[in-house]
Formats: C-alpha cells, structure tokens, sequence
C-alpha cells in the first residue's frame, strides 16, 4: 500500500468536514436576517414599559392609565376597602386564584393581589389591576359599583369586589394584575 493510499481516507474526511462547515455557516449567515426580523422592534420594547405617577391619587380614588392597550385601574383604597377585601374567605371566591404574575399562583387573598408599597410592606392601601372584564373584555366601571363595593360589568353583570375579584355574574376569573412595582415612593413601573 502507497502512502497517498494510506492518507487518502483522512484528506476525504476533512474535506467533507469543511465543506459541510462552510455551508452551515452560509445557511445560517443567510438565515439570521429573517429570524431577527421577527424580534419586536424598538418602539414596541421602549411601549413594553411605563412609569405612572401616583403621588397626585387620593384615598379612595382611582387612576385609569391606557398601557399596551389595555385600561389598568390604580387604586389607592381607603381603609374601610382594605378592611371590606380582607375580610372575604377563599372559600367564597368563584376564582380562588389570585391572578398576579408578581407572586406566581396563589391563593386569592387580599393581600396576594395588592401591591406592596416602595418600603416592600403590603398594608393593602394600592391596587393595580388590569380593568378588562374577564368575560368578554368590557370595561368595567370603578369606584365602589356593583354589589361588592368594587367593579361592575353592566354590560354581562359581573360583580367584582374591593379586591377586584369576581364575586357574582358570568365572569370566570378575577381581574388580572399586571407586572408591576413601587421604583420609588410616588411612581409604579408596569411591564
């Protein structure tokens, strides 16, 4: 056996090697611009979030800001809603999940759907709730409607309570919490 025979399996092999090399970075040079084109664009990430003062809401009134298309409800609640909200059992929920992607799934309790303020304490006093009903997405109308003390759909009947959780009507789950943080003592970030 010659020595260009004994090497001959070994040449293949790297060429083989390097042109299937070659062509897979191709492919993907080729690739790449069609699957960065599906990333969100940069108005979309800067729409992603959004600063509300707070500072100006009074006891016992809400704030109503439009974000990503969705009317979110700020709450600032007084004592005697605080004290309305916390004293509902679980057991008497339609929906005993609290729906707040801030804490994962838990139980529907007041505490787990208001938001803590910018110390962390949770005294129950904000809530930020997404005002979509969760029947067919109205709107619902605030400020102590419905025969709960909170939110009223009058356009299906649902009835949510303090703690926008859905007490009576057709609606199957409480009203959602977005995302949301204190950043500093008058300012929630959403998203």
């Amino acid at each position: 056996m010659s020595h260009a025979e004994d090497h001959s399996g070994d040449r293949r092999d790297f060429l083989y090697y390097a042109t299937a090399g070659v062509g897979a970075v191709t492919v993907g040079a080729g690739v790449w611009p069609l699957v960065n084109q599906m990333n969100p664009s940069a108005d979309v990430q800067a729409a992603s979030q959004m600063r509300v003062d707070v500072g100006g809401v009074a006891v016992g009134t809400q704030l109503t800001v439009l974000f990503l298309g969705k009317p979110v409800f700020i709450r600032h609640r007084s004592e005697e809603e605080i004290a309305e909200a916390r004293a509902v059992e679980v057991g008497d929920l339609v929906d005993p999940i609290a729906r707040n992607p801030n804490l994962g799934e838990v139980p529907a309790t007041d505490e787990n759907r208001s938001m803590p303020d910018f110390s962390g304490e949770n005294t129950g006093e904000w809530l930020v709730q997404i005002g979509v009903c969760t029947h067919l997405g109205c709107v619902p109308i605030g400020d102590g409607a419905g025969d709960f003390g909170g939110w009223f759909c009058p356009c299906h009947g649902s009835h949510y309570d303090a703690a926008g959780r859905i007490r009576r009507g057709p609606a199957p789950e409480n009203l959602p919490i977005p995302v949301a943080e204190f950043v500093d003592e008058t300012t929630i970030l959403l998203g």
